[in-house]
């Protein structure tokens, strides 16, 4: 049996404070203790439209989106509407909205559910420049436990840069919702210790560069990704690193490209529009051999799609969209904790195989922020090879057994070489002939298969006939499906994919051998994974697909209700 959840809505206009209320409220629960994760939704609009906080408080730390909402904190219902495939509530949910509104049409709460509050007028008995976000905040607080003195240090620090007057009217308004009789019957989670971090996807992403040693970041801000330059900007700086806003995704790919040739650990950060504009590039840092990584966090398309919804539909272009032959690493993270590890790995990978690294986040885990124990760090990677040996011999595109060349230091004397996308012969002069194109190809793909990933390929759980494939974002869903699976009577095993390219092929053979079925789990509508799987290896068990784009989060539910109907119709045949 899972431990207990309570899952709480916060919505209303854009610009209402919405997302900082549920903000604080997490911080003030992991304070208390507790876990939990924020997801935030918000509509494409540049500004205003409609915001959701969205938080499940657990007691451990599998999280997933939640199915339903036990609370919902409805600040306002401008645009609730466009929240309806996202926020469902259940028979027994409680609904907090204001006195003067009308519950929006299909809405369906028994009115004995509803507590209905005069926010306006409360927030300014409070105080004159009182919010009505500050007032749910305190409300919430009420009905989680949560002490006043812990919700004003956090208020008070979250506003340290406004005047006076707005720390004045938080503190009002928080004491003031701590003081309505708004009494709900809701079970709480257990608490535990306090001894966690506080972190999102987007920033554990940019904590992981950093501790693989990246020092130069150009990027140009696109959504859901503009959150790891802003983290980037300001922790880069002490420890001597620098980052660039470049004009526009061209420039920034560029522009990494260009510090990673000058032997600087170099990063960038884009979403799908942007990363479809650096292939050329990247192509080229594949021709070149030189080292740099890529942080796409996946959102809605094709074209602009849906900005601020997460999909994971980049799959194919960040497998096969380098023209040519151009064999690089593909990562995904597997959740929010693991994004640290996951793009810190991508970043020493790339260094050591001297290549592209593309790491696969999505809007999910970038912009949600998650209560964890201490994220692990990055693995230890072989450092690249640096060592260019006497000017006389220095080959920088030396065919070697590993595939790796030595790499000379920019103003190593006598040791200079072309680097650009022409194909070219050991030495790195351009060259048309077909042994050294041959041999060159040959070598930037042995390179890959040859590294060494130990058991960081996957995470490989569980045993049973049945094997639930996927990667990324989709792993919690996937795992919180095999437990309801489990408690059906169907035992399962999963296989959560981190590194997608180069596949490790005989060791996902054998985490899946004894299998019978095999169901790839994915949020997208082409059902990505799937078709690339089957291109790479001929399994002995029936293969099947589960494909669902978004922009509503994978559920487990319906996973597992899916891979009941498969294996049911495998036993009638």
């Amino acid at each position: 049996m899972r431990d207990t959840t309570l899952s709480i809505a916060i919505t209303g206009a854009g610009g209402a404070g919405v997302i900082s209320c549920g903000e604080l409220l997490l911080q003030a629960w992991a304070r208390a203790g507790g876990r939990g994760l924020l997801r935030k939704a918000f509509g494409p609009q540049i500004r205003g439209g409609e915001s959701a906080a969205l938080l499940k408080l657990t007691a451990d730390e599998t999280y997933t989106p939640a199915s339903c909402y036990d609370v919902l904190l409805a600040l306002d219902w401008n645009n609730f509407a466009r929240f309806e495939d996202e926020i469902r509530l259940h028979p027994d949910s409680w609904v907090i909205c204001d006195a003067d509104s009308e519950l929006p049409p299909g809405l369906q709460i028994d009115p004995a559910r509803c507590c209905k509050v005069p926010f306006a007028r409360l927030a300014s008995d409070c105080h004159p420049e009182g919010r009505i976000n500050m007032l749910g905040l305190g409300i919430l607080g009420r009905v989680l436990g949560l002490e006043r003195e812990v919700l004003e240090q956090l208020a008070a620090r979250k506003l340290s840069s406004k005047p006076p007057a707005y720390l004045q009217a938080a503190s009002a308004c928080i004491a003031g919702g701590l003081a309505t009789t708004v009494d709900l019957s809701v079970t709480l989670p257990q608490c535990g210790t306090a001894n966690t971090w506080l972190i999102s996807g987007n920033q554990a992403a940019g904590l992981g560069a950093l501790q693989a040693g990246v020092r130069f970041v150009a990027a140009y801000p696109i959504t859901p990704a503009s959150d790891v330059l802003e983290y980037l900007a300001g922790a880069l700086e002490p420890l001597g690193g620098s980052l660039v806003q470049a004009e526009d995704e061209l420039a920034a790919i560029n522009m990494t490209i260009g510090a990673a040739f000058g032997g600087v650990p170099a990063f960038t950060a884009t979403s799908g529009p942007g990363l479809a504009l650096m292939t050329e590039s990247i192509g080229l840092a594949v021709a070149s051999e030189t080292p740099v990584a890529i942080l796409d966090v996946m959102r809605g398309g094709p074209s602009t799609g849906i900005p601020t919804k997460s999909e994971q539909s980049d799959l194919n272009i960040a497998l096969h969209g380098l023209h040519g032959d151009a064999p690089h690493l593909v990562l995904a993270p597997l959740n929010i904790a693991d994004c640290v590890f996951t793009t810190g790995w991508a970043v020493q990978l790339a260094q050591a195989a001297q290549t592209a690294a593309i790491v696969l986040s999505d809007q999910f885990l970038g912009q949600s922020t998650a209560i964890v124990e201490e994220p692990r760090q990055v693995a230890t990677v072989p450092a690249p090879v640096t060592d260019a040996g006497s000017s006389a011999d220095y080959l920088r595109y030396r065919l070697t057994a590993s595939g790796i060349s030595a790499l000379a230091a920019p103003g190593d004397a006598d040791h200079r070489f072309t680097a650009d996308g022409l194909e070219h012969n050991e030495r790195g002069t351009p060259s048309a002939r077909h042994s050294d194109h041959q041999q060159q190809l040959a070598k930037r793909r042995d390179k890959l298969a040859a590294l060494d990933v130990s058991d960081d390929w996957a995470r490989v759980q569980g045993r049973g006939d049945v094997a639930l494939l996927c990667f990324g974002s989709a792993f919690a869903a996937v795992g919180e499906a095999a437990e309801l699976l489990g408690e059906a009577g169907i035992e399962c095993r999963t296989v959560a994919l981190r590194l997608l390219a180069p596949l490790c092929h005989s060791a996902l053979l054998d985490a899946i051998s004894g299998c019978n079925t095999l169901v790839v789990i994915e949020q997208n509508h082409g059902a990505q994974l799937y078709h690339y799987l089957l291109g790479e290896i001929r399994f002995e068990q029936a293969v099947h697909s589960y494909a669902e784009p978004g922009p509503v989060p994978l559920g487990a539910a319906a996973i597992a209700a899916a891979v009941q109907d498969i294996t049911n119709s495998e036993a009638v045949a």
